[in-house]
């Protein structure tokens, strides 16, 4: 998976990310600006998630994106 191009087209895209992970906040997107770290965290944080399930969140939501 390129982050470089879901960087790229993060604008886009953050409003399927608030569909799919509805407690992160506009100011949090905005925040995480399509870095994968920044997004990893942000959902540990959201939703006590370890990091591999994140990881299968992230990898299994963008997958179809990009």
């Amino acid at each position: 998976m390129n982050w470089d191009i879901i960087e790229g087209k993060w604008n886009q895209l953050k409003g399927s990310v608030k569909e799919n992970w509805g407690d992160l906040t506009d100011d949090e997107l905005t925040e995480v600006g399509g870095k994968r770290d920044k997004l990893a965290g942000k959902l540990q944080e959201k939703y006590g998630w370890t990091k591999e399930q994140v990881d299968e969140q992230i990898d299994g939501f963008f997958r179809d994106k990009v």
